[in-house]
């Protein structure tokens, strides 16, 4: 499932060059995949039950500059999981139109808060995510 949020891009958001920090782009992807969770599953059942969300590797590429007063549409979208982890694929593009500012892979776990280690991705666990 694709969901989306929209950004405004504000002047905080940018750099001594007037175009948004690459930093940025990193919390616009997060605000965008707690925005696809939050809408799915119910975290606070997930954290009783001993589950959180450990990003462990995120590959970002820039295609284009993002400037003051932009409206950015990020689409996030659960694309495939293994055993332990799982990717989320985010693109964010120019809103209303196809142009592609970033586009982005996160890898991820479901970190076992009472065990300390990876959660296994199977049974509830992965049918839960497949609501993503």
């Amino acid at each position: 499932m694709r969901h989306t949020i929209d950004i405004k891009i504000r002047g905080y958001h940018l750099d001594v060059f007037g175009h948004v920090n690459n930093a940025r782009y990193l919390e616009f992807l997060e605000e965008a995949r707690w925005a696809a969770v939050e809408k799915t599953l119910d975290l606070q059942a997930m954290a009783r039950e001993g589950f959180a969300f450990t990003v462990v590797n995120i590959n970002i590429s820039y295609r284009r500059p993002a400037f003051l007063n932009e409206m950015l549409q990020v689409e996030t979208e659960l694309t495939r999981w293994g055993q332990h982890s799982a990717v989320m694929r985010q693109v964010v593009k120019l809103k209303g139109t196809e142009t592609v500012v970033a586009d982005a892979e996160i890898t991820f776990v479901m970190y076992d808060t009472q065990k300390q280690t990876a959660a296994l991705i199977e049974g509830s666990l992965l049918e839960m995510l497949q609501t993503i």
